[in-house]
Order: C-alpha cells, then structure tokens, then sequence
C-alpha cells in the first residue's frame, strides 16, 4: 500500500512516499519511506518574531504541490500508483490544517483513492519507529513543542497512556519565549540551545518547578518568570513574551 503523507500543522510544509507493504513483510518500518520533502518558514515568519498564521497558510498552498510532485520524483513513482493519502487534522493552526486537508482530499477524490486523518502528536509518538534500530513496545515518549509536553506510554499504535504533562506552560514555549526575553532573532530556540553550549553551568540559580512532586507532571511558567527577572536585574531589555 503506497501512501502519499502531507503535514501543514504549521509552519513547515512536509510531503512523503510511505510502502505500508514493508509492514506486513515484516521488515523494519524504515525501510518503507522511499521519499520525503519539508519545506521551512522559519525565513518567511523571521521579520514578525513568530509564525503569522495567515502568511503560513498561503505558503502551504504555494509549497504542497510542488513538493508533492518532487517527492513522487524522487521516489521514482507515477501518481497512479498511490494507494491513498494521509494528512494532518489536528492539532494545529486552522488555516493551515486547512491547505492540507483539502489538498489530500482532492487528490483523493480525482484518484478514487481513500483519505486517513492523522492526529499530529500520535504521529510524533510512533516516528521513533522510522529510527535504526526502532524502539519496540511499550516504549516510553516525551512528546515537547510550543504547544505541548506530555510524557506518554506507547504500547502499540494506537495504544497510549498519558503518564504526566505540563500545568501550565509548554515546554517549547517556556524556551521560545526565554529567547525573546533575551532579544534573540526568530526562531529563537536554536540560537538560545548555542548559546547555551558556550554558558558556564551553574551560574544562575534557576528553579526546577515539580522536582519533588512525586508525580510526573510539569510546570514552566515559574522559570520563564525566573528568567525575566533574572534578565531585568542584569540590566538588559526584556521584551514582552
């Protein structure tokens, strides 16, 4: 079964060529990924500080079919061979969600094919399962972006249990936001990690909200408050997060 996959939850717009057969063969899940293309915002959202949900819709409908095309290409396949196509339904910008629902479903429809939705963070849970040598079941997963960490337990596809998440801030936020407390560029994060390599450990005295909780949630806010302060008493400009 050939399954054209499309993701546009956001700011990045990503096409693959998947041969679900591999599966059934019994062969690792990797070797099943013939192509695969992604395309970043990162330079269209750099000016505005953070992604403009509007400007990354439009850069969907721009990106999606010709990376669609590419990855066929590459994959050495024609489009008559597609079996059906998978995109992202949720969770994740509307606008942009939108580009690839209709996109898939269209293709679809043109091919008398099947469409599956797929929910974004369980696709995030089992892409451990491309990796050489894959995890096997039940694994543990930390799922952490600018919208969610959740600590989960993966028995099987579709099969998991919620084992601790964040009260309050995600943890990509927690991070995106402390690089805009420090004037950094868009994405903040990456240069934020860089920086962090060349720092003295130690330094600070920062807060490790929940370390003896006794359960497995989370909480980010109290250091992303700790950081500002941090930053104001040093004598540089905090910008508003």
């Amino acid at each position: 079964m050939l399954i054209l996959g499309l993701e546009t939850s956001c700011d990045e717009t990503g096409v693959a060529l998947y041969d679900a057969s591999v599966l059934a063969r019994g062969a690792p899940a990797a070797d099943g990924l013939l192509a695969h293309r992604v395309h970043s915002q990162s330079d269209l959202h750099a000016a505005y500080g953070g992604v403009v949900p509007e400007l990354a819709s439009r850069d969907h409908v721009r990106r999606i079919v010709p990376l669609a095309r590419e990855v066929l290409a590459q994959a050495r396949r024609p489009i008559e061979a597609l079996d059906a196509v998978a995109y992202t339904e949720g969770p994740g910008l509307a606008g942009a969600l939108l580009v690839g629902a209709a996109f898939g479903h269209a293709l679809a429809l043109s091919r008398a094919l099947p469409t599956i939705g797929i929910h974004h963070l369980e696709g995030h849970l089992l892409s451990p399962l491309l990796a050489r040598p894959a995890p096997t079941f039940p694994f543990a997963a930390l799922l952490v972006s600018g919208g969610h960490t959740q600590l989960m337990r993966v028995d099987g596809v579709g099969r998991y249990l919620l084992l601790g998440e964040t009260q309050d801030d995600a943890a990509g936020e927690a991070f995106d936001k402390t690089a805009t407390l420090l004037g950094l560029g868009y994405p903040g994060g990456p240069e934020l990690a860089a920086l962090a390599e060349q720092g003295v450990p130690r330094r600070y005295a920062l807060p490790r909200p929940m370390l003896h909780s006794g359960d497995l949630e989370f909480s980010f806010s109290g250091l992303k408050t700790a950081v500002a302060l941090l930053v104001r008493e040093a004598g540089g400009a905090v910008r508003e997060a």
